[in-house]
């Protein structure tokens, strides 16, 4: 298994292949439909943004409340699909990848070629061990979506497998 330091460099992003299993450690975002929306709603506004995109990463995560004594709570992934209508924009804009679960529409395919970008899946069902791979939680947008608001997390050997990798190799398609 891999290891790999976030962000991602252009570089590493080439050299994964799909169906790879990786343990990231580093610095993620995390987003779902709600903000994804308020992202796109932004863009059109021609506003900035409240999170860096370029060679950034985000996990579709909907976190429950962290139990006493930990840093966050369960942080299993949320179906990526329903980010699809929003994904590719991202990725243009230098998005390096996103984590999330299930298969991606033809677009996302296409804006990880176009870009060499990468969509990696976490394991569904699991989302109390994930959680247990987040070292440290900051709030950066959209509080008011709460488990859907944007923050920041550090991660230490979060575990993924590269779904889509850069030359549109889809583990969904085999």
């Amino acid at each position: 298994m891999k290891r790999l330091q976030l962000p991602l460099s252009l570089d590493e992003r080439a050299q994964l292949h799909a169906g790879e299993m990786i343990l990231l450690s580093g610095t993620l975002y995390t987003a779902r439909d709600a903000a994804h929306k308020r992202l796109n709603e932004l863009l059109d506004q021609g506003k900035e943004l409240p999170l860096p995109l370029k060679d950034e990463t985000i996990y579709y995560v909907g976190p429950t409340p962290a139990p006493d004594g930990h840093i966050y709570g369960s942080a299993g992934p949320t179906t990526s699909m329903r980010m699809d209508a929003y994904a590719p924009r991202l990725y243009d804009l230098g998005l390096a990848a996103t984590i999330g679960k299930g298969y991606r529409t033809q677009p996302v395919t296409d804006a990880c070629i176009r870009n060499q970008a990468v969509y990696f899946v976490a394991i569904g069902g699991a989302g109390a061990l994930l959680g247990k791979c987040v070292t440290k939680v900051e709030p950066v947008a959209f509080e008011d979506l709460g488990a859907e608001a944007i923050t920041k997390l550090e991660v230490k050997d979060f575990p993924v497998t590269v779904a889509i990798d850069t030359k549109g190799n889809n583990v969904y398609q085999r």
